[in-house]
């Protein structure tokens, strides 16, 4: 499974693929950012940053893009381009066909570190161990977006499960009525 992991932001959108199922080694693919000037206009850095994640996929081919779900923070402001960075990437893989997965931060944190608690250089650390590179992607929105494709993933084959049971679970409700 191929995954491009976003991490959603005006100015850095982290990007980074990662190649590999559960339970094997993972390969990254590449890992880059996506930067917009602070001072340019919002319409503008989303143009951009749709432009850059188009290329990624142009060039990586995922068959899935993982991004991190927005989440309340104390700042609506930042809260808004974030969201609206991460409505880009999706916006991108769903003119493509491809599936879009939301991942909350807690939830990589705990499946790269086993701590939903985890900092930002935990997860860079456990990034760099899990996909044997010779140093944490810098800045840290990078090694948080191979984060999010590692998450995934390692929890795909979870996920898939479950849907099955709910939906056998469901058809042999459907029949019993």
């Amino acid at each position: 499974m191929r995954v491009l992991g976003v991490d959603p932001g005006l100015t850095r959108c982290g990007i980074g693929v990662v190649e590999g199922v559960a339970g094997r080694p993972l390969t990254m693919i590449g890992v880059g950012v996506v930067r917009t000037p602070a001072d340019a206009d919002t319409s503008h850095r989303l143009v951009a940053i749709e432009r850059g994640i188009e290329g990624w996929l142009d060039t990586h081919r995922p068959e899935l893009v993982a991004v991190e779900r927005v989440f309340s923070q104390h700042n609506v402001r930042t809260v808004m381009g974030t969201a609206q960075a991460s409505a880009v990437a999706m916006l991108c893989a769903a003119r493509r066909g491809l599936p879009v997965v939301l991942h909350t931060p807690s939830e990589v944190k705990a499946a790269v570190t086993g701590s939903g608690r985890a900092d930002k250089a935990q997860v860079g650390a456990m990034v760099t161990r899990l996909l044997r590179l010779d140093a944490p992607p810098k800045p840290a929105d990078a090694a948080d977006a191979l984060a999010l494709a590692i998450c995934h993933i390692w929890r795909a084959p979870a996920q898939n499960r479950l849907q099955q049971a709910v939906a056998a679970h469901h058809a042999r409700k459907g029949r019993s009525e």
